[in-house]
């Protein structure tokens, strides 16, 4: 299928033992291709990632969104919570994504970037530390970096953290994990934005800077 100059398919990401469902959004002449980390019990159907996703590809970027967790997962997750903060398993994931992109002859060319928002910032970032020769850039958005652990001190990804700043407990957390990244970064902090970035003009914010970010290091 396709929207506006962008190829838009659904995968089966084969990952860590399991296939999980995924879409693909490639525009003409795209320039790299951003995977996005959901956390704290999302999916590839996420608001607010979407949104930002669509916007990535106007600027000519591809884009990955798809579920860390099987079906089954999720359903116990939903309960029990259990999944959404497992970190090890959300970033073994992430990197088994890695390695499947890099088996799709149309995507394995591309520069990658990672997307993390929530707990899939920690993975996001596990993952860059894992993949250091893959991963070109990633960006959190309200993400919990800090649970990345002592991965963060093994990326060497461009990272980009980006909190609202009404979200103070987090904005505390993300500075913290910033010192301790092994790469160049930025903390940006989106005025009069609270943790789910739901007031006005706040997520096109975050895709802005995302957007800005991930254009300059993939193409770099």
């Amino acid at each position: 299928m396709t929207r506006a100059g962008v190829a838009v398919a659904s995968v089966g990401v084969e990952a860590g033992g399991v296939t999980l469902p995924g879409d693909v959004a490639v525009p003409r002449g795209a320039r790299g291709l951003v995977v996005f980390a959901h956390g704290s019990g999302s999916s590839r159907f996420s608001r607010r990632n979407r949104y930002v996703a669509e916007l990535l590809n106007r600027e000519r970027l591809a884009t990955l969104l798809f579920d860390l967790l099987t079906a089954a997962e999720h359903e116990v997750d939903q309960v029990t919570r259990e999944h959404r903060f497992d970190i090890e398993l959300l970033t073994g994931r992430l990197v088994g994504t890695i390695d499947w992109l890099d088996r799709q002859p149309e995507l394995a060319g591309l520069a990658l970037g990672l997307f993390g928002a929530s707990t899939g910032a920690a993975a996001a970032l596990g993952a860059a530390a894992l993949r250091p020769e893959r991963v070109r850039a990633v960006v959190s958005r309200g993400g919990r970096p800090d649970l990345a652990g002592e991965r963060l001190e093994g990326v060497r990804a461009p990272t980009l953290l980006v909190v609202g700043g009404l979200d103070t407990q987090v904005i505390a957390l993300n500075r913290e994990a910033a010192a301790r990244l092994g790469a160049a970064h930025g903390v940006e902090i989106v005025p009069g934005a609270t943790h789910l970035f739901e007031e006005p003009g706040a997520l096109e914010s975050v895709a802005r800077l995302a957007g800005a970010w991930f254009v300059k290091h993939l193409e770099d």
